[in-house]
């Protein structure tokens, strides 16, 4: 891994395999200036380990951005699981999940991603106590961090909208490209706030539901992005926005939940050559992780509100930032990201986790 630490920058990566439980994980720990590495835990069917470890390095990198401009005092990390082929117990395999956890001390704290929930973190929670995403305790923050995150979606594309159009919520016309978890309750909000719904998921009788559910328009998922709409949201995987994605979009704002959205970072330019407002994705996706980070403190929820309604302020910094100096609101995030992060002092890890 030491080629992987000089080509990256990241501090620390961790390949894992059990063969009783069949884990086959990596932790990417990307930077705990700011305090220990905090991400969720990915399972997913990778084609290969190495799809696997890129995955994770993008994706703890992203996390230390979404961290520092969230304003948290949490460094970036993630885990994925390489999901095994065929039948595999589930417990066992977040068991020694945990042992892996439990073994970098504090460096990393976990939480539910992609493809894990509340229960796996309660198995997980058996073997180590840096974890969060926990069921909730009356008086604190914890549970599903879904909604929060989909809040603070919906909130910063509110501002990304009047920014742009110059109104609110209502007619506005909205493509979700994925009703997952977080997409479902990001359609269900905008749905109440009037807007018109396009959807789209990989899940065709998961999309027909939500479809009939909200009223929205089915689209297909390889050509949703191109939908003749106001605004764009990505809510399912990452690096959807490339060359092509973006010549054929008709929209004129794109903001959702999806971690990595863009496919490189010239793609960024692509979108400001366009004229299309972006939201960049760790800014306004963040309400997960300032859930998970109140439940790690032991917080309660109105500590998660006060720090949730900062988000949209910094977005609008970032976009007035990006007008004046003309480039992409991607380019401002980053160089505010890297600021925040490289000119902090080395803070000692708070590893404390709420009982």
């Amino acid at each position: 891994m030491g080629q992987i630490l000089q080509q990256t920058g990241h501090e620390h990566v961790e390949w894992f395999e059990d063969p009783k439980s069949r884990l086959k994980a990596i932790i990417a720990l990307h930077s705990t200036r700011l305090g220990p590495a905090a991400g969720g835990c990915r399972l997913w069917a990778y084609a290969s380990a190495e799809g696997a470890v890129a995955d994770a390095l993008r994706l703890s990198r992203g996390m230390s951005y979404k961290n520092a401009m969230a304003g948290l005092p949490l460094g970036g990390g993630k885990a994925v699981i390489m999901r095994p082929d065929g039948p595999f117990d589930r417990a066992a395999l977040f068991r020694a999940f945990g042992d892996l956890v439990e073994s970098l001390q504090g460096k990393y704290l976990t939480a539910e991603d992609v493809g894990t929930s509340i229960p796996d973190m309660e198995v997980v929670r058996t073997r180590t106590r840096f974890v969060a995403g926990l069921s909730a305790k009356p008086g604190r923050a914890g549970g599903d961090p879904s909604p929060w995150t989909a809040l603070g979606v919906f909130n910063c594309m509110q501002l990304a909208v009047e920014r742009r159009f110059g109104r609110g919520m209502d007619g506005v016309s909205v493509a979700v490209q994925g009703v997952g978890h977080v997409g479902l309750i990001l359609a269900r909000l905008l749905h109440k706030a009037g807007a018109k719904l396009v959807i789209a998921d990989a899940d065709l009788d998961r999309a027909r539901g939500v479809a009939a559910e909200l009223g929205a328009t089915l689209a297909d998922p390889s050509t949703i992005l191109a939908a003749d709409v106001d605004v764009v949201a990505p809510c399912a995987l990452g690096s959807v926005l490339d060359e092509r994605a973006i010549a054929a979009m008709q929209a004129k704002v794109v903001c959702g939940a999806a971690n990595n959205q863009l496919a490189t970072d010239a793609d960024a330019e692509a979108l400001l050559h366009r004229d299309i407002l972006y939201a960049p994705d760790y800014v306004v996706n963040a309400g997960g992780i300032i859930n998970v980070t109140c439940e790690f403190l032991g917080e309660d929820q109105s500590r998660v509100e006060s720090r949730m309604a900062r988000m949209p302020m910094r977005l609008g910094c970032i976009f007035d930032r990006a007008e004046t100096k003309k480039v992409s609101p991607a380019v401002i995030a980053d160089e505010l990201a890297r600021e925040l992060i490289e000119n902090t002092k080395r803070v000692p890890h708070d590893t404390r986790v709420a009982s």
